[in-house]
């Protein structure tokens, strides 16, 4: 299934509209420390975003026939080892925290104890470097603390809600 994600950004005055295309089957490729970083459980980062469903395409015409396969190259010395697996969201129900996912001040927190939350749902607003970040939740839960208030400065990893 495919989504179209539309965003207008302002830069110096001019207003530039974006589009972007999003599929619900990706999966991205870890590569460095970001698959320590996610296998520790450093909450994603997601940009304020508008979701508009995309009609299908009308008729298109036919595909151009497949060109011949190429001669086999031959196959390298040594294969690289192939990257880790991406972890998929905890299970509802089970525990888990929103850490920081660098170092910042508080700015707002969006939920309260006890209340439902979704995976992806902004949970709280902090500001680095004078930008503001959305932290959002890595999994369907409940929020069982908040251990953090407005005007807090956190560092990386810092624990800031825990889920059950």
């Amino acid at each position: 299934m495919k989504e179209t994600m539309k965003y207008q950004a302002t830069v110096n005055g001019r207003t530039y509209e974006i589009e972007l295309e999003q599929f619900r089957d990706y999966e991205p490729i870890m590569r460095g420390d970001m698959a320590a970083l996610t296998a520790a459980g450093a909450a994603p980062i997601v940009v304020s975003q508008t979701a508009v469903s995309t009609p299908a395409p009308a008729a298109q015409a036919p595909a151009p026939a497949a060109a011949p396969a190429p001669a086999a190259a031959p196959a390298p010395a040594s294969a690289p080892a192939a990257p880790a697996a991406a972890p998929s969201p905890a299970p509802a129900g089970g525990s888990g925290a929103v850490t920081s996912p660098l170092a910042g001040k508080i700015l707002k927190i969006n939920v309260q104890a006890g209340q439902a939350v979704k995976f992806g749902e902004v949970v709280i607003i902090m500001e680095a470097m004078k930008m503001e970040t959305e932290i959002v939740a890595p999994q369907d839960g409940t929020v069982d603390q908040i251990l953090c208030r407005p005007g807090d400065m956190v560092e990386n990893g810092t624990k800031l809600i825990s889920l059950k």
